[in-house]
């Protein structure tokens, strides 16, 4: 790997750049050369980022999407913007539109106003301007938003991201460890393809350093495509739980998805994470989330892009370990 770095000294800011995605993506534009600025609201909690990089190289400034003025900022002096920010669900001043759609051209227009074309936006597969979900549109109107103000910018569409601290194999991990049964929404049977961090912070790299094909939208999946049915099975193998499967209809999952944002709001959004979930989400689970036909044939793809995408078969397990009974010691007996 490391003979395909490219040193450059730039400075990049990267909003989002904080989080579960966003540090994976500082650590690897820092193996690039790059000086990062990692734009974040709280930017005391950005703090643990500094070792990914040499001495200086990554540091961290406020700013917040809703104030163009800080944002503006972030940008001055930079020679590439990133934007990582993006919600699953919506909370408070917290939605959709304000994050995906406004969110986005503030930070795109204060980019274009400090003469900045290399600019990456992280966005989704499902983004479609005619999605019933509103996560998906608002998702496609920030990708037009981004690339009418800088037709050069790169746009990424990964799919499910995993990783040591991501939020869906943990997730059911940990329903399995709590709950009697696990619930297969639609039957189970919607295509995903996961993509790991790591390939997805690469892909960012390169498409600031000229690698992606400017002005164009990749989708990014890992070499699997499996049913949810099929992962979840594969979370149970890899915890050694036995738990049984509960088939909800959409129209069933919807209306308990109604309920779960009922009580999430009364509670003041203390319900536990790995219970929460949104209509919308649903709606997103009708469609297959992995890289279409298209992509493929244009290179549109982690491969058309150099990178052979990791497995979520090899790295899962390596992190999963915690949610066996006992934990990495469970393939051991006593003497």
């Amino acid at each position: 790997m490391a003979d395909t770095l490219v040193r450059t000294g730039n400075l990049v800011t990267v909003f989002g750049g904080s989080g579960f995605i966003g540090r994976h993506v500082v650590q690897a534009l820092a193996q690039h050369g790059w000086r990062v600025r990692v734009a974040a609201r709280r930017p005391d909690l950005a703090f643990h980022l500094q070792p990914s990089g040499g001495v200086g190289q990554i540091h961290a400034v406020q700013a917040n999407l809703r104030y163009p003025d800080s944002v503006a900022r972030a940008v001055r002096g930079a020679d590439a913007v990133v934007n990582l920010v993006g919600l699953l669900a919506q909370g408070g001043k917290q939605t959709f539109s304000s994050m995906h759609v406004e969110g986005v051209k503030t930070v795109v227009a204060a980019a274009q106003a400090a003469g900045i074309t290399r600019f990456v936006q992280m966005s989704a597969i499902g983004a479609d301007a005619s999605s019933p979900s509103a996560y998906g549109r608002t998702k496609a109107e920030g990708e037009a938003a981004v690339l009418a103000t800088i037709p050069q910018a790169v746009v990424l569409r990964p799919s499910v991201v995993f990783g040591p601290e991501d939020k869906f194999f943990n997730r059911f991990a940990g329903m399995a460890r709590l709950m009697p049964a696990l619930p297969l929404i639609g039957g189970g049977t919607g295509k995903l393809q996961p993509v790991y961090v790591g390939d997805v912070a690469e892909a960012v790299a390169l498409g600031l350093d000229g690698t992606a094909k400017a002005g164009t939208i990749y989708e990014l999946g890992g070499p699997e495509v499996r049913s949810f049915k099929e992962i979840l099975e594969f979370i149970l193998k890899t915890t050694g739980r036995q738990r049984a499967f509960v088939s909800l209809p959409f129209a069933t999952a919807s209306a308990m998805a109604g309920v779960t944002e009922k009580v999430k709001a009364l509670t003041l959004g203390l319900l536990p994470e790995m219970l929460d979930m949104t209509r919308d989400q649903v709606e997103l689970l009708k469609s297959d989330n992995a890289v279409t036909a298209a992509a493929i044939a244009e290179g549109r793809t982690l491969l058309g892009l150099g990178i052979a995408p990791e497995s979520y078969e090899a790295i899962v397990p390596t992190y999963l370990y915690r949610f066996r009974k006992t934990g990495q010691y469970a393939a051991q007996r006593m003497a």
